[in-house]
């Protein structure tokens, strides 16, 4: 493994031991691949996952990365809502808050989601 993801694994550990997901607050958690990003709502309480959405899904793929990943921002935030899950708790991943993730957390709470 590089260092690069063994740094990333060491600071999602580090995260993952404070956050828990639950029915009435998910973890909104980012997954960021080189090509794509993915966002999945989860209860850690039943390890279930309650949505889920991904830059593949969008109708019109137009625009650079960041811009993608804002519009799943929105997307998951439309899922939410449908669900009635207002509140989450977001998990980067343990990727650095800029880029790709701030902007689909900025997706998100353009579409209601608190965190």
């Amino acid at each position: 493994m590089s260092i690069k993801t063994e740094k990333r694994i060491r600071r999602h550990k580090k995260m993952r031991i404070n956050m828990h997901g639950t029915k009435d607050r998910p973890r909104l958690f980012v997954f960021r691949s080189n090509q794509h990003i993915y966002a999945q709502l989860v209860n850690d309480d039943s390890e279930k996952i309650l949505a889920s959405v991904s830059d593949k899904d969008l109708k019109a793929k137009k625009g650079n990365k960041s811009e993608l990943s804002k519009q799943v921002g929105m997307l998951i935030a439309e899922k939410a809502k449908e669900s009635k899950i207002e509140k989450v708790i977001f998990d980067r991943g343990g990727n650095l808050f800029h880029g790709r993730v701030k902007s689909l957390a900025d997706g998100a709470r353009e579409g209601g989601l608190q965190f």
